[in-house]
């Protein structure tokens, strides 16, 4: 719940939420748009621009309704003291003018930006533009008084003390210069204005104090006079709001000398003229002044009268004197005490208490078996002769306390935690146990038997041996069905993770490298004749060259077993076949085809091959493009840069 409003931000008045709104507009949106763009261009250039304009007075209008608080969010405290400081229809009005204006603003800007999807020229888009802003311009130009309105309360809002209505509160109250504010001063460090005339407080002060390690708040209210309540102005309103929603502990201060300027007789009236609004509070009536007035001191009419207002049991009369500062604490703490006794009382008939007791179980232990009589407490006789502690006794028992201030006090002496060990010999109290000794753990020896049990443990296990229970080494003697199972399937499992994990690392080196090199890679001379042939290439010179080659090869290994075995003939026969070959390369015309076509046989995959590099090309093209933040010139030469000295006429032209 909100208790304090200075976090509310500046609210500008008309003027200056244009400037700021169009100033935003010019600043983050493009500024650069030509008749020569594409129409589509063109509107969403101004389309952006209502858009953007729009956005901005609605997102202002909406953080300055937001930062107000809402009535009916608040504390009904705080809706009683907007209602009487600034009038709850007047402050709900221009919150609400805000928002009408933010839907309105938003219609306009859906409205234009319909028709800016069908401009047909720059100039038609730029005068809607125009119209849409200043259609927003003028309905922010009406809410002038709203948005001056505003401002004011919130400067006041934020000169108002931050008050708590949920935590302890002391309301101090009654007739102007009856000293409620220097009760406040000499409580608190609340910086009051006390003055010795009346109405010096026009509006409530807050001070802050620790009672018993607890936070209270005090509350001075402006002074109220005897009247109807219609006729109640501004600052005692204050006072009223504060007595009847704040729970607290009301405190009525009266001045029986009559130095405020106002009779007994008034104030005993003013007093039951607003009880009914101390109805479920503590109430203490505190007469001050009594280094001028007492109560004992008054005549018998003014006593009767002052009788009348502590005949209410729950009324306290107390007393005090501010000047002298004459029980000025004891008022305070008696306050204190009775709102906080009032506070639990009041928690103590919610359901809370009932809650909390429902969930608590008292155990009751039950009587013995056999014994019917009932449990009763046992006090050990030692403690009933116990003689009682006496700080002044010479002979009294020793503390430890004592034993340590005999011993150089805190810092210096150490308490022996041994000293209450239960053992056979006290002088075994400070002795150190060993957690090793001679190499072996000393707790191994604590137990007594431990020697005949290791004995026996060694004559099990001789006769086990004796009796051949280890001799076997066959583990399927001691396997069950059940084991069996187990170990198949585990080896099962073993075997599947790691087919998973040969197949996983398979398919992450499939994305980082071939799966057969291609230097290992074979291709059969069909196979590459075929490939050549679908994509219409002519593949009879490569099958002449390939055949002369093999000749070439054929002959050579001829030669070779010619030379071997001495036989003429056949490097005769080999040398008609090498000029054979050559005759019938020469004979064959040679394929010239440019770098361009190479590889594509026809027409058809020139034309694929164009379409693939013009796609590839788009996006270089799209970034090679002039954009809005590139230089422009428009003019080569600009005239009034190089015609020199201009004479009398207009300079519009530029």
């Amino acid at each position: 719940m909100k208790v304090t409003w200075k976090d509310i931000g500046p609210v500008p008045n008309s003027t200056e939420f244009l400037d700021v709104v169009l100033n935003r507009t010019q600043r983050k949106t493009p500024t650069v748009i030509r008749s020569g763009f594409k129409i589509s261009r063109i509107r969403a250039f101004y389309m952006r621009k209502v858009r953007y304009t729009a956005d901005g007075f609605t997102e202002k209008l909406q953080e300055i309704v937001d930062s107000f608080p809402r009535l009916d969010d608040v504390h009904p405290f705080h809706q009683d003291l907007l209602n009487t400081l600034y009038d709850r229809d007047h402050y709900k009005i221009a919150l609400s003018q805000l928002s009408m204006a933010k839907h309105l603003i938003d219609q306009v800007s859906r409205d234009y930006v319909r028709l800016l999807k069908f401009g047909q020229s720059l100039f038609q888009c730029k005068q809607l533009k125009r119209a849409a802003m200043g259609r927003m311009a003028t309905i922010v130009k009406r809410l002038k008084d709203p948005l001056l309105y505003l401002e004011q309360v919130r400067q006041h809002l934020g000169r108002l003390p931050a008050i708590n209505p949920n935590t302890r509160t002391l309301v101090i109250c009654g007739y102007p210069n009856v000293g409620k504010s220097s009760f406040l001063k000499a409580i608190t460090r609340a910086d009051v204005d006390v003055q010795p005339y009346a109405f010096t407080t026009k509006s409530l002060y807050v001070g802050h104090f620790d009672y018993k390690y607890l936070r209270y708040q005090a509350i001075d209210t402006p002074g109220i006079l005897d009247h109807p309540l219609e006729e109640m102005n501004t600052i005692e309103m204050q006072s009223i709001t504060a007595i009847a929603h704040l729970r607290s502990c009301i405190l009525y201060f009266m001045d029986l000398s009559e130095q405020c300027g106002f009779s007994v007789e008034a104030q005993v009236g003013l007093f039951h003229s607003i009880k009914p609004l101390f109805a479920n509070k503590t109430v203490l009536v505190v007469v001050n002044k009594i280094d001028a007035m007492r109560p004992e001191d008054l005549d018998p009419e003014r006593r009767a009268l002052l009788d009348t207002v502590t005949a209410d049991p729950a009324v306290e009369l107390l007393t005090l004197s501010c000047h002298q500062e004459t029980n000025l604490m004891e008022v305070r703490n008696a306050a204190c005490d009775k709102l906080l006794a009032s506070r639990v009382d009041q928690k103590l008939k919610g359901t809370k208490i009932n809650d909390v007791l429902n969930r608590i179980h008292l155990a009751t232990p039950t009587i013995q078996r056999g014994n019917p009589e009932d449990r009763a407490p046992f006090i050990p006789e030692a403690v009933k002769t116990m003689q009682k502690y006496d700080p002044n006794d010479p002979n009294r028992r020793k503390l430890a306390r004592d034993i340590e201030a005999e011993n150089g006090g805190p810092g210096v002496y150490n308490i022996n935690l041994k000293e209450k060990y239960l053992l056979e010999d006290d002088d075994w109290k400070n002795d150190k146990i060993p957690e090793l000794l001679d190499g072996k753990n000393v707790y191994d020896f604590l137990d007594p038997d431990i020697g005949r049990k290791l004995q026996e443990l060694e004559r099990e296990e001789e006769s086990l041996e004796a009796s051949g229970f280890y001799d076997t080494d066959d583990e399927d003697l001691f396997e069950t069905e059940e084991d069996a199972d187990i170990r198949m399937k585990a080896a099962w499992i073993r075997e599947k993770k790691k087919l998973i994990m040969s197949e996983s690392r398979s398919r992450k080196a499939l994305h980082n490298r071939a799966i057969i090199p291609r230097s290992k890679q074979r291709k059969s001379l069909s196979a590459m004749q075929e490939h050549l042939e679908d994509i219409h290439i002519d593949t009879t010179e490569f099958d002449e060259q390939i055949r002369g080659r093999t000749d070439e090869r054929d002959a050579a290994i001829a030669a070779s077993k010619a030379q071997q075995a001495g036989v003429d003939v056949v490097m005769r026969e080999a040398k008609r076949s090498r000029s054979r070959s050559a005759a019938v390369q020469d004979s064959q015309p040679v394929l010239q085809t440019s770098r361009f076509d190479g590889g594509l046989g026809t027409n058809s995959l020139r034309r694929k091959a164009d379409r693939i590099e013009k796609l590839h090309r788009r996006e270089r093209n799209r970034l090679g493009r002039a954009g809005e933040a590139d230089r422009h010139y428009t003019e080569a030469m600009p005239k009034h840069l190089f015609a020199g000295k201009r004479g009398n006429g207009k300079t519009e032209r530029r």
